[in-house]
């Protein structure tokens, strides 16, 4: 089984991904850590993010044993990250390796922003995760201070919008949820409940395939 859980950042799929791979037995891949780690790779060597051709070169060159670095969790690799993944060249470097992930059995829980679009289009389950912005806002501020990093709510809060419009507007597998995906607004859900919401969605779904 294949379950694509895409949504905007700091809306809690990675959480919820997480979870569902753990109930079912699933692996789970942050395709988002791909493109962070393209995007540290650039920063790390000084590169400028808009060159393009760096950036291929770093997605063709990443070592997934890196994924864990809890530098790719910070606010600038975050950012550095969405400018990066804006490229067609990296996108079609990094398609091929999320899709192996996902084809390798028992199958996977993946999560992103182009999944049930691009990665993942016949996945048996699609979730599309959505919080309001001043929620993400908010959650993303706990979690630098977690990491003992300064954070500004308000200047997050500006970051998220500024992403989520450049995101949705990209010519590269832009962000938006599939046809065929089921929203979950976990706004005012706590994890516990984003999961029963997501497990209830992804029963139906079985449930209604095993009745066809």
């Amino acid at each position: 089984m294949i379950i694509a859980i895409d949504g905007p950042a700091a809306s809690g799929k990675g959480t919820l991904a997480k979870r569902l791979a753990l109930h079912y037995g699933l692996r789970h891949l942050d395709t988002g850590v791909i493109y962070r780690a393209v995007a540290k790779a650039l920063l790390d060597a000084g590169a400028e993010l808009t060159d393009e051709a760096a950036a291929v070169t770093a997605a063709m060159e990443l070592d997934p044993g890196k994924f864990g670095d809890p530098a790719l969790k910070s606010q600038k690799v975050g950012d550095a990250a969405s400018v990066v993944s804006a490229f067609p060249g990296v996108r079609d470097a990094l398609v091929s390796f999320q899709r192996q992930f996902a084809a390798r059995p028992p199958g996977a829980v993946l999560d992103g922003r182009d999944i049930g679009t691009v990665i993942c289009p016949d996945a048996d389950v699609k979730i599309f995760v959505i919080a309001d912005p001043k929620v993400r806002a908010q959650r993303r501020t706990l979690e630098a201070k977690g990491r003992g990093e300064d954070a500004d709510e308000a200047v997050i809060l500006a970051d998220i919008l500024k992403r989520d419009e450049r995101d949705q507007n990209r010519a590269a597998a832009p962000l938006k949820a599939a046809p065929d995906a089921h929203l979950l607004d976990n706004s005012h859900l706590d994890i516990e409940g984003g999961v029963r919401a997501a497990i209830d969605i992804i029963e139906a779904v079985r449930a209604g395939r095993q009745q066809v």
